[in-house]
């Protein structure tokens, strides 16, 4: 994919809004040296896409731009394995149109993407034959410690087998894909990891690992004493199985509103403030996005950032007081939001929405 950046502005746009890469060095060896690069990202089509999913497909966009030939597996058979839908195939399939419905409306360019159907990677015998060769390479103890993955504890592999086999598929995923770059929030980590250590084993290429931040749900949340970042951001994070303290694609005005105003977002503090988060890792990944604070002359008058670091510099300095945070923040985004609502009030879009939420339900 042809592209005009150079090798620090191509590493600096992929390196954006970020956790963490393993490895920069990797990276940046492979941008150097010009190699065309393949990246990846499965998503489990499991429901309504809440805020959250918008900071990967933000990347997604991100690297297409980086000039990365980029390819988006909609994780069907995954999600079916992690029950998610009810298990419903059928319902599976619909979410991930739903979510492509999504990203086009969002201004992300789909004909740039290629989406892989898990399904018919599982139609490959030889697809098969290396997820068996990386559960023969990897200990039991291991691939329980994998299921956080998919939001599952080690023991739920004991009522259920086939959770096992779910982190061999998503590590045979990237190798089969033969995948330069493996992208996926923080909680995936330990695929990434596993992916890596295997290929290395069988002398393939070893991806790298891009790790988006998770957004912490509107409840907040606050520092583990284990110090696992993937862990310790999981358990806050903002999840469509905490409706109360998630933003979905398609919340009403009123509902984004009312859900910012109820939001935990502590003066002075950026850590965990999902207030801060909502600003840093989406509205501020828009171009030339600028945050606009209306306030009375009395309270300083109105101020606008167009940088991300001035405004967390300016809050937890006290110049900015929470509630013009929320405020201003729940207003840009239901603009950003506004090209979505609009795709939900089409009626085959709203019949499909309607029909994956009564999955959720059941």
């Amino acid at each position: 994919m042809q592209t005009f950046l150079d090798t620090n502005e191509r590493f600096d746009l992929i390196k954006r809004n970020l956790a963490e890469i393993l490895t920069e060095n990797e990276l940046r060896e492979k941008i150097e040296n010009g190699v065309k690069m393949k990246g990846y990202l499965g998503f489990e089509p499991s429901g309504l896409p809440h805020l959250g999913w918008i900071i990967w497909m933000n990347k997604v966009k991100d690297l297409i731009e980086a000039g990365i030939e980029f390819n988006l597996l909609e994780a069907t058979w995954h999600a079916m394995i992690n029950d998610k839908l009810g298990g419903n195939i059928e319902l599976i399939r619909k979410a991930a149109r739903l979510t492509r419905e999504v990203m086009n409306a969002l201004s992300i360019q789909i004909d740039k993407i290629n989406f892989v159907d898990a399904e018919k990677l599982a139609n490959d015998k030889d697809y098969w034959a290396l997820v068996i060769k990386v559960m023969k390479m990897t200990s039991l103890a291991r691939m329980k410690r994998a299921l956080t993955i998919m939001g599952r504890n080690m023991d739920e592999a004991d009522l259920d087998t086939s959770k096992l086999i779910y982190p061999a598929m998503q590590v045979s995923d990237i190798i089969y894909m033969d995948l330069d770059i493996a992208l996926g929030g923080l909680d995936q980590r330990k695929a990434h990891v596993l992916a890596r250590e295997i290929a290395e084993k069988i002398n393939v290429k070893k991806p790298i690992g891009l790790h988006t931040p998770i957004l912490t749900g509107l409840g907040g949340g606050k520092r583990m004493e284990t110090g696992e970042i993937d862990e310790q951001a999981a358990s806050y994070k903002m999840s469509k199985s905490k409706p109360n303290t998630a933003i979905f694609v398609n919340d009403s005005e009123e509902d984004i509103k009312n859900k910012v105003m109820n939001a935990y977002c502590p003066p002075r503090q950026a850590e965990f403030n999902p207030i801060l988060e909502i600003n840093k890792y989406l509205l501020f990944s828009e171009k030339k996005f600028k945050l606009v604070l209306e306030r009375p002359e009395k309270y300083g008058g109105t101020i606008i950032f167009e940088k991300y670091e001035d405004l967390e510099n300016a809050y937890i300095n006290g110049k900015v007081h929470p509630l013009d945070l929320k405020i201003a923040t729940a207003n840009s985004l239901i603009e950003m939001l506004k090209p979505v609502r609009k795709l939900f009030e089409k009626e085959d879009i709203k019949e499909l929405a309607q029909e994956i939420s009564k999955g959720l339900t059941r």
